[in-house]
């Protein structure tokens, strides 16, 4: 854990974040990343494909995990080469990624920013008194 500045300043600075997770109901970390401008390289796992949109703000990694519950990569190779191609491909192209952190930030704003929130909770509320 760090300091909200800290963190802040790290991540706008990053050309790249990386969010390898077996498992993540929403991911935070990258909707962060996202809101300070930074492209993000993920696996496709839980709630990050609603965060992350692939190829716009970011790059997702199809993932496949044993049936056995552990989170197991099916293909650890495969995941690996996979990040790190996705890895690449931003790194070689920064044009693309700070597009794609632009686009991250517009995304986190629109879609995930506290007044959304609060509209849809409301909303929901509404939904519920009329009944």
């Amino acid at each position: 854990m760090l300091p909200k500045a800290d963190l802040i300043q790290i991540l706008s600075h990053a050309t790249v974040l990386v969010c390898p997770s077996v498992y993540e109901p929403m991911g935070i970390v990258n909707l962060e990343a996202m809101a300070c401008e930074t492209a993000v390289v993920a696996t496709a796992v839980g709630g990050i494909p609603e965060v992350v949109e692939d190829g716009v703000t970011g790059l997702l990694v199809p993932y496949e995990a044993a049936a056995d519950g552990t989170g197991t990569p099916i293909d650890p190779a495969g995941l690996a080469a996979g990040l790190a191609g996705r890895i690449n491909d931003l790194l070689a192209d920064p044009a693309r990624a700070e597009a794609m952190g632009l686009a991250g930030r517009a995304r986190a704003v629109d879609r995930f920013g506290w007044d959304v929130a609060a509209a849809e909770t409301l909303a929901l509320y509404e939904t519920l008194l009329d009944r």
